[in-house]
């Protein structure tokens, strides 16, 4: 099955893996286990939590492979289970380290709506900058991270990010929009530009 690998869908995995094929389980395992590792250590930001939520990850996933509807892709249903299980380890700490994005209104605070004052490509070029972006991505909400991560470092579309994280796609932009508008002020405070 390895030799054959890349030829073989996931949906074809999925089946042989129901019927008890631990080969297709194993290749499974071997497709994804990056991606959920690499989703999971960007929403938990610590190596033991991410290997945590990854073997988690993979462990629902078995559990409950025969309940795939095959609706969404594999990738999809695995980011859900993912971000479901670091949601879990956040709320499992004593103390939130969050900062709030809404005022009682619900509404999202004007002072953290501001413009770019700087090209974003240039963030990945200078480390200093990407430690600062990411300080400011570690102080989002979860929800607003696991959004922000979704879409605009996972690069899914808003219909995706919608379905993994069970909101309407309204929702999903209106959190989208808090997050941008959150980390442009971070940033611009950081940066004092």
């Amino acid at each position: 099955m390895t030799n054959t690998s890349n030829k073989i869908t996931d949906e074809q995995l999925i089946a042989e893996a129901i019927k008890g094929n631990k080969k297709a389980l194993t290749e499974i395992v071997l497709r994804y286990e990056q991606t959920v590792y690499n989703f999971a250590f960007k929403i938990c930001r610590d190596k033991d939590k991410a290997e945590h939520a990854m073997q988690e990850t993979f462990l629902s996933m078995v559990k409950s492979l025969k309940q795939f509807s095959g609706k969404s892709k594999l990738s999809t249903w695995l980011y859900t289970i993912v971000s479901n299980h670091c949601l879990m380890l956040a709320r499992s700490k004593k103390k939130y380290d969050y900062t709030v994005l809404e005022n009682e209104d619900g509404l999202v605070n004007d002072k953290f709506i501001s413009d770019w004052k700087f090209n974003p490509e240039k963030l990945s070029e200078n480390q200093e900058l990407k430690d600062i972006l990411d300080n400011a991505i570690e102080k989002l909400p979860h929800d607003y991270k696991v959004v922000f991560l979704l879409r605009d470092v996972e690069g899914l579309s808003t219909k995706e990010t919608s379905e993994i994280v069970n909101l309407s796609i309204p929702a999903i932009k209106s959190r989208l929009h808090r997050a941008r508008a959150f980390l442009r002020n971070e940033l611009n405070k950081t940066l004092h530009v």
